[in-house]
């Protein structure tokens, strides 16, 4: 029910922008941009991506989020920079984004900056507000650290210290990230009815892009899930901000270094690469719609390399 809330309260909102004559939507567009209304401006970028985005009303709270950070950062970046938003240019949309990029933000957060900004500038036109398209031909600097580099995974002493010091939620939290894959939004939500204890499965109703996919799930899972109460409300619940807190205070006690919920998730795709699963078994367990995306736990996994030089 909270889900169709959710959804209902997007499509209403887009509706508002949606029903207007094109005229009025027009100046609407038109004066926000002029007063540099956040406001005003984030709610027509959310209706355009509400109404002609690939995920409509499935696009998950943390996109919303992400995309709304990104047109903040743009707006205040136009005050200050006496930017006209109806006839920026592509030298203000390369100035905005080497500013990001001067100023500490990493490839993947400037990438998020320019889908966002795009998403802003996509609106304005469906509003007919404008034609511009200064993000059209703009490019962030390639990362220099590879995917591998960037956020390695648990190991799985580490995440035997981290359920030993766990109460039963979290327990429960930490196998489901770590044993079933699930990202940190869909395991929060994750309800008693989409668990089958008997048959191991769980679904994911809400998983990444709105899909839904059936996960496997091993018999530490299952006993896990069994000392929890399974029914229409979300088995662990809570917010991820809560969740954060959590798992911060449970890392400080067992020792562990903080790495985050996702690098239980690259637990999960290493080990069952390190078992000898294909990067087909991986990617459909975690959700992947790419298949390429797996290949990382490959890399995580492989100790060829270690053991041959080790024998020089």
């Amino acid at each position: 029910m909270t889900i169709e809330r959710y959804q209902l309260g997007m499509f209403d909102r887009a509706r508002g922008w949606a029903d207007l004559n094109p005229e009025e939507r027009r100046r609407r567009a038109a004066e926000a941009s002029r007063d540099r209304d956040v406001e005003a401006l984030w709610s027509l970028t959310e209706s355009y991506l509400t109404l002609h985005g690939a995920s409509g009303t499935a696009t998950s709270p943390r996109t919303l989020r992400a995309y709304r950070w990104a047109v903040n950062r743009y707006l205040n970046y136009a005050g200050t920079q006496a930017v006209n938003l109806l006839r920026a240019t592509s030298s203000d949309g390369v100035r905005f984004v080497r500013s990001a990029e001067a100023g500490g933000l990493s490839a993947s957060s400037t990438r998020v900056q320019l889908a966002g900004v795009r998403l802003l500038y996509s609106a304005l036109r469906w509003a007919d507000a404008t034609q511009a398209t200064p993000f059209a031909d703009v490019r962030p600097v390639r990362e220099k650290t590879a995917p591998w580099d960037k956020r390695s995974p648990y190991t799985h002493d580490e995440v035997q210290k981290l359920l030993e010091h766990a109460d039963t939620r979290m327990q429960a939290l930490l196998l489901l990230c770590a044993h079933g894959g699930l990202r940190i939004s869909e395991a929060l939500v994750l309800t008693g009815i989409d668990v089958d204890l008997d048959g191991q499965e769980l679904i994911v109703r809400r998983g990444k892009g709105g899909k839904q996919r059936r996960v496997v799930i091993g018999e530490t899972l299952v006993k896990a899930l069994k000392k929890v109460p399974l029914g229409e409300s979300p088995v662990v619940g809570g917010s991820y901000t809560a969740s954060v807190e959590r798992l911060h205070r449970l890392c400080h006690r067992a020792g562990v270094s903080y790495r985050g919920y996702h690098a239980l998730r690259h637990y999960s795709g290493t080990r069952l690469t390190q078992e000898g699963a294909s990067l087909d078994d991986v990617a459909r367990h975690l959700g992947h719609s790419v298949l390429d995306t797996a290949r990382i736990y490959a890399k995580w996994s492989d100790q060829g390399l270690r053991r041959r030089i080790n024998q020089w």
